[in-house]
This record gives C-alpha cells, sequence and structure tokens, in this order.
C-alpha cells in the first residue's frame, strides 16, 4: 500500500466528529518507516506519522511517549494504545493495515475508540482551489 503524491495528511474521527491531527507526516517508504519519530524530541502538538503499511511499533531509540491507532484498509480503528514508552514493543494487530503515531494523550482527547471510522485526507496541492478535498488514496496490490 503506497499513498501517491502525499507528504502530510490530517485525520479526522468521523465517528466522535472530532480532529486527532493536522499535520501527519506520511512514512510510505522503507526509509520513511525505518526512521519514524527517531531522533525527535518530541511531536509537535496536533501533528504525527502514518506509518504505511504497519501492524505493530517500536518506540526503541525513542525518548518520549506517543499515542499508536491502529487502522485498516478502509480506515476503520482496530486498535489503539495509549502513552506507549519509550523503549517498548506492541504487539502485531493483524487486522492493521497501518498505524497512525501521535502526542501523547490524543486518543483520550479525542475520544477516539476501536470501532470508530476515520477519514484521512491530504492538503491540497499547491494552486489547487481548493474546492474539493483531496482524498489520500491508497494504491491497489500493496503488500
Amino acid at each position: 500500500m503506497r499513498v501517491e503524491n502525499c507528504r502530510y495528511v490530517y485525520v479526522y474521527n468521523k465517528t466522535r466528529e472530532t480532529f486527532l491531527a493536522f499535520r501527519v507526516k506520511v512514512a510510505d517508504t522503507l526509509l520513511g518507516r525505518m526512521i519514524g519519530l527517531l531522533g525527535k524530541r518530541s511531536l509537535e502538538p496536533k501533528g504525527g506519522v502514518w506509518i504505511v503499511p504497519g501492524n505493530s511499533v517500536h518506540t526503541v531509540g525513542m525518548l518520549f511517549k506517543i499515542d499508536v491507532i491502529f487502522i485498516d484498509k478502509t480506515f476503520k480503528v482496530v486498535g489503539v494504545r495509549e502513552l506507549l514508552r519509550p523503549f517498548s514493543l506492541t504487539a502485531p494487530i493483524l487486522r492493521s493495515e497501518s498505524i497512525i503515531e501521535l502526542p501523547p494523550y490524543a486518543i483520550f482527547k479525542s475520544g477516539t475508540k476501536i470501532g470508530d471510522q476515520l477519514e484521512i485526507e491530504r492538503y491540497p496541492a499547491e494552486g489547487h482551489d481548493g474546492s474539493e478535498p483531496r482524498r489520500a488514496v491508497l494504491a491497489e496490490g500493496a503488500r
């Protein structure tokens, strides 16, 4: 699964009618997924990283706690981990197609739960008039 022409997206919880993050970096390459949040001292508020594909995460080498949301191919929440500590490892969630790493307490603040439906959209390209949102489109045949 690869997100085409998309560097940052925002994540909206349609079920709870609340935003989870406004500036989520897409990590859809091998290098991008390996680097993730390594070397960062924190996540900016309302920021995050979307790891595509993925079904587990580690925080080895990280210096701060994160919230993690596991989503399936339809962007339905299939798992959550709040306040994942540095040097931790999550068990794989087999239904997960991708993962969103967020600042601590983002899950609590948004009320996000397993079963919620998320909407993930990219920001309009430069020169786009913004009259319609551009959805993050996942390429077929991934995995």
